[in-house]
């Protein structure tokens, strides 16, 4: 049988040595064998005294070893004996089904208690499984401030000679499909002072109340993730508040090269500023792999400083030792990043691709194939419109609802099934238009296809959309 803590004695009677009464003593040393002994309690003893039978805890106390009577003995007291019934089984391994909800004390089963975390939507971070690549699996060149590949991350990337591509990479660590895997390409050994790459995510300011920001009850928030290089070393990550315009930062070390590590940091939440509650950027991590001399010699902001500095650009990279442009054989990669409530890492939230997908085209929408502006398969045929001859000259044709509801009114390009920014097909005589734009747009969509004169009315026309909305 298991038990908790340790492991009871069950039955073990034994008689105390003799006691010799000392007159005017009530406290007497309990030995077996000349060994200390330690009953449970007093109701665990037999206790003779003068032929009598004591009460516990009322004719005598026991603290460890010794027992305690209520008065002093004196000369011609006799203690006849003393019997300790052995340790008693307070706790054992409940049989099955006997332990009922109404045994349960109320507030005593907490998250911590659990083996999971049972909170649904926990992870702050979206597509942090890098599942969902609506722009394409692969980028040959990242750009700054540029979603290029995965969804809901870009980069600050600001280079003399260094590039790098991304792509969406099937080497990932077990239980994980897809990372985020970024390779030099073009090498800058010797960066230059306002050189750096530090790819990013970020978080909306909705509905994160819950994080308690601008109190002094702001939670902490405990990162989680997976990484991978060919360059050991260590490597710094900011956790930027929008509203502070500033930061503070964490470092994790790459100790085997080429293999997968899980890195854990806490963040302490900001107590001196509050969050905005609106559409616009709440949080940014930002993972630094390359910082030029404008980013580093600064004071480290670590993270457990609980009132967030302004911005200062020379702690950016402060404690960042290693430059990831400085060889075309660099590669970093990224999977599972989580951004949760509390002081422990929880198991990585994976969510059903209809629900990340969801999420992701609250800031990017495409109606093509992934990565393919090129597309007529499944596009909506809409019909020009503006006037009630048939034929007749207009310059607008109909619109198009989005899948779902943007963060805001987005940037909408449209696209010929050539690949043509700005194009339209005509069905009926298969005639190209370019230089269209949406109008009208709202976070639902947009009311017409415009472009002076290029629509003629009750003709049918069909193109591609991207909607962007990204922060």
């Amino acid at each position: 049988m298991a038990y908790i803590g340790t492991k009871p004695t069950v039955g073990n009677f034994q008689i105390c040595d003799a006691i010799s009464v000392v007159n005017g003593q009530a406290a007497y040393t309990m030995q077996v064998g000349g060994v200390n002994v330690n009953p449970q309690s007093a109701n665990h003893m037999i206790v003779s005294l003068n032929g009598t039978i004591q009460k516990p805890n009322s004719s005598y106390t026991v603290a460890n070893s010794v027992i305690t009577f209520s008065s002093n003995l004196a000369t011609g007291d006799v203690i006849d004996f003393i019997q300790i019934l052995g340790d008693v089984l307070d706790l054992g391994v409940p049989s099955d089904g006997t332990v009922t909800t109404a045994k349960l004390a109320d507030n005593n089963i907490t998250t911590a208690k659990l083996a999971y975390n049972p909170n649904p939507n926990r992870n702050i971070i979206i597509n942090g499984d890098m599942s969902i690549a609506q722009r394409g699996t692969s980028a040959t060149s990242l750009g700054h401030a540029q979603y290029n590949s995965i969804d809901r991350w870009s980069q600050n990337l600001t280079a003399s000679t260094m590039a790098f591509t991304g792509e969406q990479s099937t080497d990932a660590p077990d239980g994980f499909d897809y990372s985020y895997k970024i390779s030099c390409t073009t090498a800058e050994a010797s960066l230059s002072a306002s050189s750096r790459m530090m790819p990013l995510t970020r978080v909306e300011d909705s509905n994160l109340g819950y994080l308690k920001f601008g109190t002094s009850s702001a939670v902490d928030l405990t990162m989680s993730f997976y990484v991978k290089s060919n360059k050991t070393g260590t490597y710094q990550i900011n956790l930027w508040h929008n509203n502070v315009s500033g930061y503070i930062s964490g470092t994790y070390a790459i100790s085997s090269a080429n293999t997968w590590e899980k890195k854990t940091i806490v963040f302490k939440g900001d107590q001196g500023t509050a969050m905005g509650n609106d559409s616009g950027i709440a949080l940014q991590l930002e993972f630094v792999l390359a910082g030029g001399s404008n980013y580093t010699g600064g004071t480290f902001v670590p993270n457990t400083t609980t009132t967030y500095p302004s911005y200062v650009a020379n702690t950016r990279a402060a404690n960042q030792g290693v430059n990831l442009a400085d060889s075309t054989s660099n590669t970093w990669q990224i999977t599972g990043l989580q951004l949760e409530v509390g002081s422990t890492a929880s198991d990585f939230e994976f969510l059903p691709v209809d629900v990340q997908t969801q999420r992701c085209e609250r800031y990017y929408e495409t109606s093509m194939s992934y990565g393919d502006y090129s597309q007529y398969q499944g596009q909506q045929p809409v019909a020009g419109m503006a006037s009630s001859t048939y034929g007749a000259t207009v310059s607008t044709a109909g619109g198009r609802q989005f899948r779902t509801w943007k963060r805001a009114a987005p940037t909408v390009t449209l696209y010929h099934q050539d690949g043509t920014s700005g194009g339209i097909y005509r069905i009926h005589d298969a005639q190209k238009t370019t230089g269209n734009v949406a109008v009208h747009i709202n976070q639902n969509g947009f009311l017409f296809a415009s472009k002076t004169s290029a629509f003629n009315s009750g003709f049918y026309y069909y193109y591609g959309i991207t909607a962007d909305a990204e922060l």
